[in-house]
């Protein structure tokens, strides 16, 4: 079918606004926009139903005659003020007063670039379909698709900033269902290393067990299960920086809440949501934090990466090295815990799901490698401190105690005698 016979039919459906009638034959010809598309399709059609008035001798083209001049002074009203395109509603009307609004809403922003997006409400989405089902064009775009790109010029030339299909900085969503728009602004990401000086308090906020955050007695009302955390010392000095909404915590890994965080921190990424500013200067971040958790948490090495590092940080399966104060329930000799250590050293632990954390993680066998362990002092006292260094992911604490045989081979189970760990920190994280 061509495409006057195809418009022919999309005009019988109703009043057409030139971008919608150019938008059913988007795929054909460039250069031009579908506006100019539609314009030139009506004219056609308009110079195609004189042709055939002024043919009226020839009996074939006169049974084309009446619907034929019908379209054509269809085509001539339907941009007249009392003529709603029955398909988009008159929203190509709308681009100058969209493009307008949004360009008030982005003041005060910090962004380089940005792109409109737009949600179609059900009764022009089913529009669409009925056209689309009745004219069957095969060279159609989408409403929202021609609407993005001209609101999008239009933003462009006022705010002298450019789109981004990728990642923009901020995202302009038009809601035709409500008549309104939302922007939201894409997060900042930070990456550093901190470290945990105090024991006690965890890596992210942790709502309160009994109440699930929502507030009782036993927290204080105050829906955490501890009172602060790594993430909540950091999250102040960032929303203040770049005027965030929240900020969100990723850690490459975690350590325990009685752990110390030591040597040469952990890496992490803290990310900044819905920020007002994306440029700040991280070295007088790095002061603001440390100063405000001065003797709990301490940053360093803050840098802006791209969101793709939170899930290298996840994925990297670094090793660790600890350092850990072991206790025996019955003395122990020097040289027999070294044996025993040495034959920890280069073994592979096979670790069924440790009790304490059976709550919150599946039960399963998993395989972790031991490097080496060293003993660094055996005091009079009977306390052993020992540097442990593995693979990401293995539970020290049983490789010590052997967690009631859930973990083989352990220092318990080689010593015959039961070890526990008393105090542990993490003094390197390997990446």
């Amino acid at each position: 079918m061509d495409v006057l016979e195809i418009s022919k039919k999309i005009l019988h459906e109703g009043p057409i606004c030139d971008h919608c009638m150019g938008r059913q034959f988007a795929k054909l010809s460039t250069g031009l926009s579908n506006r100019e598309r539609g314009q030139a399709i009506k004219l056609a059609l308009v110079l195609e139903g004189d042709r055939i008035y002024k043919s009226e001798n020839d009996d074939s083209l006169l049974k084309e005659l009446v619907p034929c001049s019908a379209i054509a002074r269809k085509t001539l009203r339907i941009e007249g003020e009392d003529e709603q395109c029955w398909l988009c509603l008159d929203q190509f009307k709308k681009l100058d007063s969209w493009a307008d609004e949004a360009t008030k809403a982005l003041e005060g922003l910090e962004y380089s670039t940005f792109l409109v997006g737009t949600k179609v409400s059900g009764l022009l989405s089913e529009n669409e379909e009925i056209l689309w089902a009745e004219a069957g064009t095969a060279h159609v775009e989408q409403l929202k698709s021609e609407l993005n790109r001209e609101v999008g010029k239009r933003i462009a030339e006022k705010v002298d900033k450019e789109v981004d299909f990728e990642n923009p900085d901020i995202v302009i969503t038009l809601n035709l269902a409500t008549n309104n728009f939302e922007l939201q602004a894409r997060s900042v990401y930070i990456y550093g290393r901190y470290l945990k000086k105090i024991r006690g308090i965890p890596q992210t906020r942790w709502p309160c067990r009994k109440c699930k955050g929502k507030g009782c007695e036993k927290c204080g009302f105050t829906g955490k299960q501890y009172p602060e955390s790594v993430d909540e010392l950091i999250k102040g000095p960032v929303i203040e920086a770049f005027e965030a909404v929240d900020t969100a915590f990723h850690g490459s890994g975690r350590e325990d809440i009685d752990a110390l965080m030591l040597g040469s921190g952990r890496p992490f990424v803290v990310e900044a949501k819905s920020p007002v500013k994306r440029v700040a200067d991280l070295e007088e971040l790095t002061v603001k934090i440390n100063e405000s958790a001065a003797g709990k948490v301490e940053v360093r090495d803050l840098h802006f990466v791209e969101k793709a590092m939170i899930e290298t940080l996840k994925s990297l399966k670094a090793d660790k090295t600890y350092k850990l104060k072991v206790t025996f329930k019955e003395p122990v000799s020097e040289e027999k815990l070294k044996s025993c250590l040495e034959s920890l050293s280069g073994r592979e632990i096979a670790q069924q799901t440790p009790n304490r954390v059976l709550h919150r993680r599946a039960d399963l066998l998993r395989k972790r490698s031991v490097h080496s362990t060293t003993l660094d002092k055996l005091t009079d006292e009977g306390y052993a401190y020992i540097t442990v260094n593995c693979e990401g992911g293995l539970y020290v604490k049983e490789l010590v105690s052997g967690d009631e045989g859930r973990t083989k081979p352990s220092l318990t189970g080689l010593l015959g005698i039961p070890a526990l760990v008393e105090d542990l920190d993490v003094v390197n994280v390997e990446i």
